[in-house]
């Protein structure tokens, strides 16, 4: 109604004039299309179906534009076709489609808008939306976040230890593509690939402070520093996005080894001038557990679980078991009574041998500082952890400590 009025003072639509009596002078009649009326013999009145009788104003008959009306016919006259003015409104096409499209785009802006955490930050703290990471601290710190997915909970229903180090590995490789140095290999730069190299971890440490639960945001930054004549150590610091409370803190040394004969190899020159630039000078992000990791059989072990095999999905590029299914190997073997009303607080691991697809596994664990017939009362748990080839080689040796949960943390696993 508004763009018909406003477009009439252009193009003129066609008015009937009323007489003094009320009676119309002239009949306008439109949207006669497709019609082609017969004289009619009778000379009777001829009456379109569903056609409009003309409105009443003040008692007055009108005749509307667009409204059909009755018209008198005989044998001697022929009524012709009559056709709407053309005006600027009805040549338009039809732009409801692209005007709901349009719509449709602008609310979902809206709503994705909305949904925006509006928690509050840390003062020094840049948002990464999408997780994508950045460097940070003079190019030498990687920086990424990471959403705690419902999946990556466990049944206290927060994140679970393999969650964390999944974290740890992605911000570790993501750190090395980011800097420009990631060839083809896992993790490997241009030069490492040239000569068949590749990282491979000797020895990890970590103690976890806190757990992040479902729908946390957690800050991870990771750096690497010399490590010996041969070696790189990497470290990482986990923290709440949001309050920048510190969760989690590990330390690794890192050594290459030949993709092809599957030994240690030295440093090269070449790798060390890649690698050199990005090195921080720092003391590890935690003080060495230089204890002795206890060895570990059939007759000191306490807990025993074998029959272990690793799945394809357990590989990874470089055709050996990802470090990460260690550590869920090694807590096979864990007693579940501990471990329900337990949280792990501390790790150390030390790498022996990689196993491949056809390996063979068995997990042995030895728990001290306690009874193992009292390990739900007990406060701190220490355990000792091998885990072993079906031949008796070790693959990897640990130490794990574990500390009671707390009431809120804790939950029936009966039910």
């Amino acid at each position: 109604m508004v763009a018909t009025s406003a477009t009439s003072s252009f193009f003129p639509l066609p008015s009937s004039s009323l007489d003094p009596n009320g009676k119309t002078n002239k009949l306008t009649s439109t949207n006669f299309s497709g019609l082609n009326p017969t004289p009619n013999s009778s000379g009777r009145l001829k009456v379109k179906p569903n056609a409009q009788a003309p409105s009443k104003i003040n008692g007055k008959k009108v005749s509307l534009p667009g409204s059909v009306h009755i018209v008198k016919t005989d044998n001697n006259h022929d009524l012709s076709q009559q056709h709407a003015p053309r005006t600027f409104i009805n040549q338009l096409p039809d732009w409801s489609m692209l005007l709901a499209a349009i719509t449709t785009v602008f609310l979902a802006a809206e709503k994705q808008w909305m949904m925006l955490d509006t928690k509050p930050r840390r003062s020094d703290m840049i948002m990464d939306p999408f997780g994508l990471g950045r460097i940070v601290q003079d190019g030498l710190v990687y920086r990424q976040n990471f959403d705690i997915r419902s999946y990556e909970i466990g049944a206290d229903r927060s994140a679970s230890i393999e969650t964390v180090m999944n974290h740890l590995q992605e911000t570790a490789l993501n750190h090395v593509k980011s800097a420009g140095l990631l060839g083809d290999g896992f993790g490997s730069t241009p030069e490492m690939v040239k000569k068949n190299l590749i990282w491979v971890v000797t020895r990890m440490q970590v103690v976890v402070d806190k757990y992040p639960t479902w729908g946390d945001v957690v800050e991870v930054d990771t750096w690497v520093s010399k490590s010996g004549k041969n070696g790189m150590r990497r470290d990482w610091l986990v923290r709440d996005c949001y309050t920048g409370e510190i969760l989690t803190r590990a330390s690794s040394v890192w050594v290459m080894m030949n993709k092809v004969t599957r030994k240690l190899s030295k440093l090269p020159e070449e790798v060390r001038g890649e690698i050199e630039p990005y090195f921080v000078n720092s003391d590890p992000i935690l003080a060495e557990d230089s204890r002795k990791l206890t060895k570990l059989d059939d007759k000191t072990a306490d807990y025993v679980r074998s029959g272990l095999t690793p799945r394809w999905s357990d590989l990874d590029v470089n055709q050996h078991v990802n470090n990460v299914k260690y550590i869920g190997w090694i807590l096979e073997s864990a007693p579940v009574e501990m471990m329900e009303k337990h949280k792990l607080k501390s790790m150390t691991l030390e790498y022996r041998r990689e196993c491949g697809r056809d390996s063979v596994l068995q997990s042995l664990t030895a728990v001290s500082g306690c009874d193992v017939g009292s390990l739900g009362t007990a406060g701190e748990v220490e355990c000792q952890h091998l885990l072993r080839l079906q031949d008796g080689a070790e693959v990897v040796k640990g130490r794990t400590v574990w500390s009671s949960k707390t009431p809120s943390t804790t939950w029936d696993t009966t039910s």
